[in-house]
């Protein structure tokens, strides 16, 4: 199964769908608990495995169930792990909790849903672009399935009963992830940001919660969800994000009229570098990959594609280059595996 995903790039990596170059992906995700059981935090080892045994039997019903496979995470190694979290497949939080908890994936990834992580049930659907209601439309046909067969805990005044009170009511994430290189450079990202601060948006690295924005790739998602509607809160932020995509394309159509000379040359030192170095670190390949990708999203360079650098971005984390290599590396190691898998790639395209 881990090999399988060495050979492909889930949907949200595609490089496809509308306003691609800017928004890399959108994805939706629900969170929902079985009515009779203890949330996850005061539940026991037999309620655990209790609420697994329900979600596989309404799983088995789910009618594309042939599509889908199921992964026992407790007995999986911390890398193997990592890796599915690299593929935005599953949490950081259920990745590193402890006892009986299980993710069922598309075998396509486009859609994973948790058990046992902060609530019983964590869904989520991806697709790439900003597509948010295809997603949605997805999402809440598998979400009607489930709960034809688990009873959710509901409150008739409140809405979906979760774990976080910030999740109680619709229980939905609605996020899209946006590459914002321009707005950077033009040191325009900070206010941004404090304008979806006010309009209860939180901004978040490349997988969530808690993890650092690199190579100006950034998440952006809904604070709120009592009191709001599913539809209200993807309109709220598809609304914001298609303005967000406005202000980066200006401010890529200032950075070219002011200096397409000064903007080539640092994306061809980029790609020189990615080609040549004999070592690299995770960050500085993501910021070298952000400037590539913004260069050929320009039309100033021809190649790579956008699809081989989404490739790049992923198979370069950490736990895809120890999973390529087939065994845990050192920190230097990995360094050294990851300038080497980049030459290998690039080149490639070189000679093609």
């Amino acid at each position: 199964m881990f090999d399988k995903m060495l050979n492909q790039l889930g949907p949200w990596l595609k490089g496809e769908g509308p306003q691609n170059d800017i928004v890399i992906s959108s994805r939706i995700r629900l969170a929902r608990n079985i009515s009779g059981f203890p949330f996850i935090s005061k539940a026991t080892e037999l309620d655990r495995q209790r609420i697994e045994e329900a979600v596989y039997r309404a799983v088995t019903n789910v009618h594309e169930k042939d599509d889908l496979f199921e992964i026992d995470l407790e007995p999986l190694t911390q890398l193997q792990c990592q890796m599915l979290v690299e593929r935005q497949l599953i949490s950081r939080e259920i990745a590193e909790t402890q006892g009986p908890r299980a993710v069922y994936i598309a075998s396509d990834e486009s859609y994973s849903i948790m058990v046992n992580e902060e609530d019983h049930i964590r869904m989520h659907a991806m697709t790439s672009g900003l597509d948010l209601y295809k997603v949605w439309e997805r999402i809440n046909a598998l979400d009607d399935h489930l709960e034809n067969y688990i009873p959710y805990a509901f409150s008739n005044d409140l809405g979906y009963l979760t774990a976080c009170p910030t999740n109680v009511g619709t229980g939905m994430r609605v996020s899209v992830m946006m590459h914002l290189p321009a707005l950077s450079i033009a040191q325009e990202i900070d206010k941004v940001f404090r304008g979806l601060q006010k309009l209860n948006l939180a901004v978040r690295g490349i997988y969530g919660e808690g993890s650092q924005a690199l190579g100006e790739f950034y998440q952006i998602s809904n604070q709120v969800t009592l009191g709001r509607s599913e539809m209200e809160l993807i309109e709220q932020v598809q609304g914001i994000v298609e303005r967000i995509v406005q202000y980066e394309r200006k401010a890529r159509e200032a950075l070219l009229e002011a200096n397409e000379d000064a903007l080539l040359d640092k994306a061809s030192r980029a790609l020189g570098i990615l080609q040549k170095a004999r070592t690299m670190s995770s960050e500085e390949a993501m910021h070298l990959l952000s400037t590539l990708r913004l260069a050929v999203n320009m039309k100033l360079l021809d190649t790579p594609t956008i699809p081989l650098i989404n490739e790049l971005l992923l198979f370069t984390q950490p736990a895809h280059l120890q999973q390529l290599s087939g065994s845990e590396l050192s920190p230097p190691n990995r360094d050294f595996s990851r300038a080497q898998y980049l030459r290998k790639r690039l080149l490639e395209i070189s000679d093609s």
